[in-house]
Formats: structure tokens, sequence, C-alpha cells
């Protein structure tokens, strides 16, 4: 017995080590500085700054302009926003925090912020966006009449409804003043550059913190669809926003995006790639299920579980690795999200079939919740974890049903806690299979 919880928790080294992995790929410190532009010739450089990765981002982008650079103080301003728990020390571009998911005060003034800053821009300066998952949030200019409640009522809607985050930032973008191509708008005639760390499948520019800064393809009569397909019970402020064709957003050709550039320099596979060579550096064969899977957390558990059980039966020592946004269609009253309601219903696909060991975790540190920052990341298993739950009066289809995620393992003591990256290229899911 001692042998065997030796082994097990050798595996769930070996699969944080792999998490671990992916997550400093995806770090800014990692990529930043080779990315950032030169100073305008005689302008000034106006940082902003949105998302999970806004602090530390602002924070390298600070020491290459004031330190390697040497760039005049004065010919550097700007501001930072990210969300509650995320921010970082700055010594010269103010930094603050905003509500995530659910926008706040604080969203309400950056946006506001950026929009002066992107506004008093002149064709002399150069406007660096640093923009990252979670600044749709961080980033809230609500259009017409529509107010902060009302906004927020929209946004827990739409999470709620179990929608992908590309069709809730289609919603979002006809409700806003600076999402959906109109920072740029504000910005122009200045030169726009946009430096992006990708949290969306298939790394789309336009959804990447609904797009503020990019030409939007998506029309007026998509986001009315969507409101349809999922029965969304919109303010009448937001309804009349989305019946309004004059709201629509700029579209590709747009003059505003003449003098535009937007350059994606993280991506989740990029993290992907970083956990498939560490888990091949353990002496496990990696198999990279892609960095871009959708759909229903326990249904693609259910899915993988599948494959698990069946590399097992072919004594193969391999590592399921994947990548993407998995969404909860929530029914409960309990607390979770993706990653762990995806662990939950992993674990009872599972079956305890000894020899697996799973961690799946969110990049940025939190997963559903609270919306506050110390949020678990995530959750860990293994073949001990439904018997120990019964030992414990835990029952993991009530847990499932009421997706109360988060009160099986913290129960359990299995909850991934990593605190905040200061990045964010979506999930990471480290399936370890030893026979």
């Amino acid at each position: 017995m001692q042998q065997l919880r030796k082994a097990i928790e050798q595996q769930r080294k070996v699969a944080r080590t792999i998490f671990d992995a992916a997550v400093a790929r995806a770090h800014p410190s990692s990529w930043l500085a080779g990315h950032l532009p030169k100073p305008p010739p005689s302008g000034r450089l106006i940082l902003l700054a949105a998302g999970k990765a806004a602090g530390s981002m602002t924070a390298l982008a600070e020491a290459h302009y004031l330190d390697t650079l040497g760039l005049a103080p004065e010919r550097l301003l700007g501001h930072a926003v990210a969300r509650h728990g995320y921010e970082t020390k700055t010594r010269h571009i103010p930094m603050v925090a905003a509500g995530h998911p659910v926008p706040d005060e604080g969203s309400i003034a950056s946006a506001e912020r950026a929009l002066a800053l992107a506004q008093g821009a002149t064709a002399d300066d150069l406007v660096l966006v640093l923009l990252s998952g979670g600044g749709s949030a961080n980033w809230v200019a609500p259009a017409g009449t529509l107010t902060l409640a009302e906004k927020q009522a929209v946004n827990k809607a739409l999470l709620r409804s179990g929608a992908p985050i590309g069709e809730m930032n289609i919603v979002r973008k006809r409700l806003s003043r600076i999402k959906g191509g109109r920072l740029a708008l504000a910005a122009a005639p200045a030169r726009l550059l946009t430096i992006a760390v990708s949290d969306v499948p298939h790394d789309d520019p336009a959804a990447i913190a609904s797009g503020p800064t990019v030409p939007d393809p998506s029309t007026m009569a998509d986001a009315r669809a969507i409101v349809a397909r999922y029965g969304l019970k919109l303010p009448p402020a937001a309804e009349a926003l989305l019946a309004d064709e004059a709201n629509e957003t700029p579209k590709p050709g747009h003059p505003a995006f003449a003098g535009s550039d937007y350059r994606i320099v993280a991506r989740p596979a990029d993290a992907i790639a970083a956990a498939v060579a560490a888990a091949r550096a353990a002496g496990y064969e990696p198999i990279d299920l892609g960095p871009d899977l959708e759909g229903e957390a326990r249904e693609v558990a259910q899915g993988q579980a599948r494959q698990a059980l069946a590399l097992k039966a072919e004594g193969r020592r391999a590592a399921l690795i994947s990548g993407g946004e998995l969404t909860v269609t929530i029914a409960g009253k309990g607390r979770g999200g993706p990653n762990q309601e995806f662990a939950l219903a992993l674990a009872i696909a599972l079956a305890s079939e000894p020899g697996i060991v799973a961690l799946i975790g969110d990049t940025d540190g939190t997963d559903g919740g609270g919306g506050e920052a110390s949020d678990p990341a995530g959750a860990i298993i293994d073949e001990t974890t439904l018997a120990r739950a019964r030992a414990l009066g835990l029952d993991p289809a009530q847990s499932l049903r009421d997706n109360d995620s988060t009160g099986f393992f913290e129960g359990l003591g299995d909850l991934l806690r990593t605190g905040p990256t200061l990045t964010n290229v979506n999930d990471c899911r480290v399936i370890l299979i030893d026979p």
C-alpha cells in the first residue's frame, strides 16, 4: 500500500511539472521584450494594457523603454488594468484593478481612461495596446443608456448560459463603446500596435478581449441570434442597442485600421507544446489533442476518459494533453468552474481505474468560483479519488448535478491552487496513464 501511495504521489508531481511548463511558456517574461516596438521618432508612446497579463506586460515594457532604451519618462504615458489580485507593481504607468468575470466600477473608469488617452493621440504618437484574456471585463464602456448594473446582469446571463466565449463576445461588442474595434476608432490617426496573449480557441483577434483594436466581422444579426438561441433575458436598454443597426461595429476596410498592426505573441498552442515536451521528458508518450477544444466540460471529460482507458488497455505509458476553453451550463447552486467540473466528471467516468492521474487547470490560475484571485485553478484526481470521497460522505454524482466541483475537491484537499499566474492562454488538461 505504501508503495502504491508513493507511485501515485510521483505521478501527481509529474502532472504538476507538465502543467507548470505550460504556464511558464505563456508568461510574458519569456517573450515580450523581443516584440516591443521602437518608440516613435518624435511623439509619445501611449501604453494601454488590459487583461490578466496586463500587470506583468506593463512592468516588463516599462523596464524595456525606460531602462534598456533610455526613453524620457515624459514620452511614456498610459494606463493598465487587470482583474483584482492580478495587479503588478509598476513605477511609471498607473496600474489599477477591476472586476472579472463580472465588471465593476473599476472596469468603467479604466475604459474611460483608455478611451481618453487614445482620443488624445496624434499622428506623431504610437498607441501600444497590451492585451490579454480578461480584458473584456476589465474595459467596460456601456453604450447608449445601458448602466453598469444592467451590463453586469448581461454578463451574468451570458456566463450562466453555456455559450462559448466567442459568442459571448459578439453580444458584448454591441453594448460597448470600446469593444469591437472602437478603441482603434478612438486612436486614429495615431499609429496603433496591439501585442496580444490569446486565450481563445483558434486565436481569433476579434475574440480576444472582445477585439477592441481590430475590425469586427460579426453582425447585429449574429448577436440577436445568439440571444435567441440561449433564451437570454436582456434589459430593455440592451435590447434597444441590439435592435439599432446604427450601433454596428466597424468592419474590415474601415480607414481607422489603416495604421494598425496586431501581433499574437503567446498562444494556447505554445503552452500545449511546452506541456507535450515536458511529458516526453518525463518518459510518457505525449498524445496532443490540440489547443482549441470546446464543448460542455462534463461531456468532453467522458470522451477523454474513454481515450485514457483505451490507452491503458493497450499497455501504453501515455499523456493525454489538451487545451481550449470548455463551458458549463449551470443548473445547480454549487461552486466550481469548467476545469473542476471536467475533473469531477473524469473521475466518475474513470471509476477508480488504477494507474491514471489527471491534473486539470486554467493557465491564468483561477477557474470559475466566486471571481476572486484566490479561487482554485482546477483540480487533480487519481485512482483513490472516489474511495476517499465516499469515506468523507461526499457523493460525486450529486456534486456534479449541483455544479459543486469546488466543494467536492475542497473536501478532498485536491484543489489545484497556483494563485494568479499573470498570464492566460486557456486551460491545460494533463491525463497521465501508467500501466
